[in-house]
């Protein structure tokens, strides 16, 4: 089994470059497919998530060529089947993208249910409901959900809870039905507006990504395009706080500053040093954190994804912290591995109470999901002596080379797959 091995106690300090968003990455591969011309992607992170829904995309016809390794050209002329069924996508969430894509494209899907971390319910009742909407059926059928539409006319739909999955497909479905579709309640974090950006610029006309309203005229047909993905904000995030909770100095490179607007708001409450640049952000944390209070909300509040991390860091911050989980209900599953490595958390539904320790020990703990993983990797670099943190197969579905990324600003981790390969880092580290 993969792990990674750590020895904990080193500042990290020094520069990192960050890779393309993975949740925008997925909307935008899923996009490609629905114009006939080729569809070059760049700065695609190299991550396991990408390349299962790459793998899918092949097998159903579509043409994937892996220029290099951050650069994906598709063609999805050649697709022969609207069904998207292998034991691989269903480990992933975003296998559902496909649902709208082909849907848009050819009126029909079928694609597994989707799977991905398991952090509360994470139904696609919105995503169905803006489907039929503009004029599809459904049905779920062998753990296959099958969509299907005579024709697709615009319609005006309003999303009962704020989902990104769900604006993204309602986009995907509606950019070549017939008419105007308005879409109300909509999400608008950076990946929405990326994926949108995207099908613009394969002649879509799409409108308002951003706001909580956009407004979509369908189009005949998608033509090809060259289209950029944004920077990653959860892995900028995720290196934030490694340089919060290690008390160390790290310039995280190639990001969009205002998306990273609550967690560099947060980290200057906590007490750390943040300096902005155009493509750049400083974190600078000489002394112990201050406590304070967070509560996960849609963009442009705090995000979901940046709660485990943060919460690592009031672990070891002084005084009493609370934060209020109200996007997932089971996230704080990582809070009993943490409680190996020393910290003082109480759960209380929603909430978790932290009382500051003066610092984390090492020990063996699991990773629940993908950010809780991260999360507790920051914990063993924080932490005195050795920690391993097991099933890091969550890790690797959304952080490319981050033992590399680690070893680049002066931290002691390795992956390893047995106990021989980890005797041998801790002689080498000592």
């Amino acid at each position: 089994m993969l792990q990674y091995i750590m020895k904990g106690g080193t500042p990290l300090v020094g520069e990192v470059c960050i890779g393309g968003a993975k949740n925008a990455a997925l909307g935008i591969i899923a996009a490609a497919v629905m114009a006939d011309e080729p569809v070059v992607i760049e700065n695609l992170p190299d991550v396991q998530d990408i390349n299962v829904l790459l793998k899918a995309i092949e097998e159903i016809g579509a043409v994937v060529d892996r220029i290099d390794r951050h650069t994906v050209r598709i063609i999805g002329s050649t697709i022969s089947t609207i069904t998207v069924n292998s034991d691989y996508i269903r480990k992933i969430r975003a296998s559902y993208y496909l649902l709208g894509a082909l849907l848009g494209k050819y009126k029909q899907a079928e694609v597994a249910l989707p799977g991905g971390c398991n952090i509360g319910t994470r139904p696609i009742d919105q995503h169905l409901k803006g489907f039929v909407a503009l004029g599809g059926r459904y049905s779920i059928e062998r753990g296959m959900v099958c969509v299907k539409a005579d024709r697709l006319k615009g319609s005006h739909i309003y999303l009962d809870v704020v989902s990104v999955g769900a604006t993204i497909n309602v986009m995907l479905s509606a950019v070549m039905a017939e008419g105007s579709t308005i879409l109300e309640n909509a999400a608008k974090e950076p990946h929405v507006v990326d994926v949108a950006n995207m099908l613009n610029s394969m002649g879509a006309n799409i409108k308002g990504a951003g706001t909580d309203v956009i407004r979509i005229r369908g189009v005949q047909k998608l033509h090809g395009t060259e289209y950029s993905i944004i920077p990653d904000q959860i892995e900028a995030g995720t290196f934030m706080v490694a340089a919060a909770v290690t008390h160390g100095d790290i310039v995280v490179k190639n990001v969009i500053p205002k998306h990273l607007e609550s967690i560099s708001a947060k980290l200057a409450e906590m007490g750390c040093e943040v300096t902005e640049e155009d493509d750049a952000v400083r974190v600078v944390a000489k002394r112990r954190m201050r406590h304070t209070q967070i509560k996960t909300l849609p963009y442009p509040g705090f995000p979901t994804d940046m709660q485990p991390q943060f919460t690592v860091a009031l672990a070891v911050a002084e005084g009493t912290s609370i934060v209020t989980e109200s996007i997932f209900e089971n996230r704080f599953k990582y809070v009993d591995e943490l409680a190996r490595m020393g910290s003082n958390i109480r759960v209380e539904g929603s909430v978790a109470v932290i009382d500051g320790v003066r610092g984390f020990t090492g020990a063996t703990v699991s990773a629940p999901d993908l950010r809780a993983g991260a999360a507790l990797v920051l914990a063993g670099l924080a932490a005195d002596g050795y920690t391993v943190v097991d099933d890091i197969s969550y890790i690797l579905r959304g952080y490319e080379s981050f033992d590399k990324k680690l070893q680049g600003l002066g931290a002691a981790i390795e992956m390893v797959e047995s106990e021989r390969e980890a005797a041998r880092f801790k002689l080498k580290v000592g």
